[in-house]
Parts: C-alpha cells; sequence; structure tokens
C-alpha cells in the first residue's frame, strides 16, 4: 500500500496534524513508543492560556481557540491564573502582568483565593480567570480516532530505522517492515532534526531543553482543585493542583546535547522549590514522584509549519517547545491548508514567520 502522508512521531504535533491531513488522504502515523504522548506530550502542564509565549504563539493560541472549546464538546475546565512577586521583584512582575494581560489584584485577595500564601512574602499579585486546564489525553485520542475513521492507521511501537527517497515515494522502515508514503510529515518532536537528517534534508537547528516537574501532596491537606495555577516573576516557578495533588516546576530550560527521554535534576528541582517555598507557608517536605520532559525549540523560538524549501513531499511540523497542546488546533489546520493548496485562515506575515523557509539560507535549503 503506498500511504498519502506518513507522519513520524504519535504526540500532539503528529496526532493533530495526522487527523487534518486524514481529511485529504490516507494516512499512516509512526510512534516509536509504545503508547501515543509518551514523550514532551505526556509530560505537559495542560493549561490553556492564550496570552502565553512569543507573539507567533499567541496569535496561534487564539485561533486555536474557538477548537479547545468545542472538540469533542468542550476540552477546557476552569483553572485561572495568578502571577505572583516577592521582594525585589516588582519590575519583572510588570513586565509579565503587561504581556499576559492580568489585572492586579490585592494581596489580601490572592491569600483568600490561595489560603497557603504567605503574606510577609508576597508583595504583588495579578489573577485572571481566562486560563484552562485542556483534557490533553483526551486531545490526543480525539485526533487518532479521526486518523482512524478516515482510513488511517495509528501505529506504536513503530521505530524508524531508515527513510529513502525512492522514485516518487518515501520508503520508510520499521524494523523489517518497509512503509511507503507520497508525503513524510516530520512530527518527531525533539528528534526531528535527527528525522530530516535521515530522510537527507539538513537539520533545522532545534534545540531540546529540559524541564522538570515535581509531584507533592496537596499543601496542609487542603482541597486545591479550585485553586489556580501560581506562576513566578519570569516563570521562575509555577505551580498548579494535578488530579487531587500539587505540582511545582522550577520552569527551567536547560539545554540537553541530544534528544532522549529526559529525567528530572535532582538539584535543579530542589532550587526551583526553594523559589516556590517563600511564597507559601506549607513547607515541602515530601515529593510523590518527579519527571521532566525536553521542550524543542527552533533558533527563533517559534513553531515550524510546512514544506521543506523546494521539497514539497518533506513537510515540517515541529519546534512546538511547550505550547503543542496550546496551538495544535490552529497549527494542524495551518498545515492542512498549506498541503490541501487552500488559502490559510492565518495571515500571510503569520503563515512566513512559521514556514521553515525562514531557517534556511537564501539559495541554499537544505544547508
Amino acid at each position: 500500500m503506498i500511504y498519502d502522508f506518513i507522519v513520524i512521531g504519535g504526540g500532539i504535533a503528529g496526532t493533530s496534524a495526522g487527523a487534518r491531513l486524514s481529511e485529504f488522504g490516507r494516512v499512516l502515523l509512526l510512534e516509536a513508543e509504545t503508547a501515543l504522548a509518551y514523550h514532551a506530550s505526556g509530560r505537559s502542564a495542560a493549561l490553556y492560556e492564550a496570552n502565553y509565549g512569543h507573539p507567533v504563539t499567541i496569535a496561534l493560541n487564539e485561533a486555536s481557540r474557538h477548537d479547545h472549546q468545542t472538540l469533542d464538546g468542550g476540552l477546557l475546565s476552569p483553572r485561572g491564573l495568578m502571577l505572583l512577586a516577592g521582594p525585589g521583584e516588582e519590575g519583572r512582575f510588570e513586565r509579565d502582568r503587561e504581556t499576559m494581560e492580568l489585572p492586579e489584584i490585592a494581596v489580601d485577595k490572592a491569600c483568600e483565593m490561595v489560603p497557603i500564601l504567605d503574606p510577609s512574602h508576597v508583595r504583588r499579585a495579578a489573577h485572571h480567570t481566562e486560563a484552562w486546564d485542556v483534557d490533553t489525553d483526551r486531545m490526543i485520542q480525539v485526533f487518532a480516532r479521526q486518523i482512524r475513521a478516515n482510513g488511517g492507521t495509528v501505529q506504536t511501537g513503530a521505530r524508524v530505522s531508515a527513510i529513502a527517497r525512492v522514485r516518487r515515494t518515501w520508503q520508510v522502515s520499521v524494523g523489517d517492515t518497509v512503509h511507503e508514503g507520497r508525503k513524510l510529515v516530520n512530527a518527531a518532536g525533539a528528534w526531528a532534526d535527527q528525522v530530516a537528517t535521515m530522510a537527507g534534508i539538513g537539520p533545522i537547528g532545534l534545540k531540546p531543553l529540559r524541564r522538570s516537574m515535581a509531584r507533592m501532596p496537596a499543601p496542609g491537606g487542603h482541597d486545591v482543585s479550585g485553586w489556580p495555577m501560581l506562576l513566578g516573576t519570569g516563570e521562575s516557578w509555577y505551580a498548579k493542583p494535578d488530579a487531587g495533588a500539587w505540582i511545582v516546576s522550577p520552569g527551567e530550560e536547560d539545554p540537553v546535547d541530544e534528544p532522549h527521554d529526559a529525567w528530572p535534576d535532582d538539584m535543579v528541582l530542589a532550587e526551583g522549590i526553594a523559589r516556590y517555598q517563600p511564597f507559601v507557608t506549607e513547607e515541602v517536605t515530601r515529593l510523590s514522584s518527579s519527571w521532566a520532559g525536553l521542550r524543542t525549540f527552533a533558533p527563533d523560538r517559534c513553531l515550524v509549519i510546512g514544506p521543506e524549501p523546494g521539497r514539497h513531499d518533506f513537510l515540517w511540523f515541529a519546534g512546538q517547545g511547550g505550547y503543542g497542546f496550546q496551538t495544535a488546533p490552529a497549527a494542524s489546520r495551518l498545515l492542512s491548508e498549506l498541503v490541501s493548496g487552500s488559502t490559510p485562515s492565518l495571515g500571510p506575515e503569520l503563515v512566513a514567520a512559521l514556514s521553515p523557509a525562514r531557517l534556511r539560507p537564501v539559495g541554499n535549503p537544505r544547508a
């Protein structure tokens, strides 16, 4: 069988791209791990906050809002976001507050909303309700079902070992099996540059950055379900409720040499918890678990969406960073529009800012 599209990667990028493209042909999605969304997509903070990220990312967030609200009956549930400043952080607080358009609130009001906050340390607070938890697992499964419903195939445990261009099709090897497809979609997350190199396409400089997370019991035995996500200035730490427990992240972006199944650095976790600790009255004494994921960015921190210059059979869908779930509806729609030849629903400047062509030297597209 010759597939119309072979998608490499089974996170939110690959599943959303595969779902959109399945409207235009038969899709084969290949995921190396034994489950979808195993790596970065399975380790997301799972928040939809439209004003979070690079301006190009924010535009994609906004363009995705309707889908988040309506897909499969809606994927969002109320959470809210609270920005906090400690001593000496007022300048960064004001910049963050303005960027994310967060109304300032009194510190005593913030303490009413989150009773573990320490009013002797919190200098300023801002909050809005326009942030929601995303049902990330359901989102992945909705897109995977759409691929299958349109006659496509989703394969897990399918690690790609070789890619070759033979005549007019791509031949993608998984063990002893060779799959054949007309277009190749590179949605491999932290491994996207490696997939491109395997296919004879030059890398575009994607950088995987580690981010860690610690899970702990609900502070002081509180019911945290109605608390907002807490954010330190400059994203120096964040915390949020998670299935009755409490998660805290150092918010780090530590570069790694090679993509891998990431694990947290205990010292980095400890430093992050130390930044969080003065803001609350409940001491962190025990972690239930910890984990890490790789947030992968292009050099300009914008997503990479569209065909390789001069190779319209090789499609990039990478560089989501930590914004994969937020941007997936609009980003995958753009990819399908570029493939189908329809006029993109996003403006031309935004399409150009996302195109892989911006990362290629003029006249040497595969450098």
